[in-house]
This record gives C-alpha cells, structure tokens and sequence, in this order.
C-alpha cells in the first residue's frame, strides 16, 4: 500500500500501479489480490492460502510528478517480484527512496526562467526587452510556483495565482515601456503553466482501460488550463489590456 501510494503520488499511471500491487503480492505467494486504484484512493484485497481475507484502503492527498521517484520505486518492485526479501529490507529501501533530494532551488528556478525565454523566442519574440522580460518574470514564478506548492495551496488556485501575476507582471512592463509587446512574453511564461503531463496521463489511462481515472485526470486538466486562461482574463481587465 505504501509503495502503491507512493507511485500515485509522484505521478504513475494507474494500470503501473494495480500491476505493481498484484505482482508484489504474487511474490510472497498470496492466493488471490483485488486492486481498485484511482487518483484519489487505493483500496487493496488479498485472500491468503488458508482463506482469510484482508482488505486496507487509502487515501491520496497530493498529485505531483518525480520521474526519478518513479523510477526508484519501479526499480524496487522489480526487485521485490525478483527476489522477495524480507519486509524490513523493503522499509529501509523505502526510507532511502523517501530522502531522495530534489533538485534545488538555485537550480529549478533559473531554469523555469530560461524555458520562459525560449518558449517566448520560440513563439516569435525577437527582441531583447521581450526575452529579458520573460526570463525576470519566469524567475518571479517560479519562485512563487515552489512558494505554493511548499504551502500545499489547492492546485486550481495556485495555477490561478501564477498564471494571473505572470500576466500583470507582463503588462507592467508593457505600461512601463519596457518592452513593445505583451503576446511572446505571456505565453512564454503561460507554456510552464499548461497542465501537459496531466493531460498526457489521463490519455494513457484512457487507452489502458482505466476508464474513470483517465476522465477524472483529464477534467482536472482542462480545470488547470480554465484557471490559467481566467489569469490572465483577469489581468488583461486589470491593466487594460485587450482580449
């Protein structure tokens, strides 16, 4: 369950999940393994050889994306279905997967802004105040998208919130006459709000059978854009730019 829990939460595909729970159990030899997974609940029943049934159930509460968590977790499975070892060698593997350090902030957000300056060179921007524009405001989100997400802000408002002061931070400048035009520079910035991944994976559940997980991520993911797209609704009515 725990690893179950684990996998959801750094972002795996929901069929990788219930395949990964049955094979687990199918190495310490469990007669048969019931397992109901969506992206905001786990509930797993095993029947043993001598016919008792156990059942455990429980509760995701936040959906992010780790690919290198990810694949630490998987490379634990496949260990565990290979080699079936000792519960406690699992939690101490467990426990090294959970103090796996990300990448730190000195590097994450420098890189959030150089994105912003390609996406903004890549649709069009040409000019210097354009792309210097982008980059100090993708430094400003940022640091205000990890200042969220440390928060564990409701995600809708959190994307809300990025996705509006990127926009008044785009039109400042404009206001200012730092720069001749606000398109390139927002959608630089608005192209690392765009829920990708989320949408990417309610279609891969789509297409492995997961019918409701699949529909559930995909109107969480057109719920992100709709909250992007009113940020900067929202910041165009404020400073008066046109929609």
């Amino acid at each position: 369950m725990e690893i179950a829990y684990q996998m959801i939460e750094v972002g795996a595909e929901i069929h990788r999940v219930e395949d990964s729970v049955t094979r687990i159990c199918h190495a310490y030899g469990v007669k048969r393994t019931d397992v109901y997974a969506t992206t905001s609940n786990i509930i797993v029943s095993v029947e043993d050889t001598d016919g008792s049934v156990l059942t455990q159930t429980r509760k995701i509460k936040h959906i992010g994306t780790d690919i290198e968590r990810l694949d630490r977790l998987n490379d634990l499975v496949r260990g565990i279905t290979r080699d079936a070892p000792e519960v406690s060698v699992i939690h101490e593997r467990l426990e090294q997967i959970d103090k796996t350090k990300s990448y730190p902030l000195w590097i994450t957000i420098p890189i959030h802004a150089m994105i912003a300056g390609a996406f903004c060179m890549f649709f069009g921007g040409r000019r210097a105040g354009e792309i210097l524009a982008a980059v100090l405001i993708g430094l400003f989100v940022g640091f205000l998208a990890k200042t969220v997400e440390t928060l564990k802000i409701n995600k809708l408002l959190s994307r809300f919130l990025c996705s509006l002061l990127a926009c008044l931070s785009a039109y400042l400048c404009l206001k200012l006459g730092f720069i001749h035009t606000v398109s390139n520079v927002i959608i630089g910035n608005i192209m690392l709000l765009i829920p990708g991944v989320g949408l990417t994976n309610a279609l891969r559940d789509l297409f492995a059978g997961d019918i409701i997980t699949g529909i559930l991520r995909f109107i969480e993911a057109l719920l992100l854009a709709l909250m992007v797209a009113m940020g900067y609704v929202l910041a165009a009515f404020m400073l008066g730019g046109a929609l």
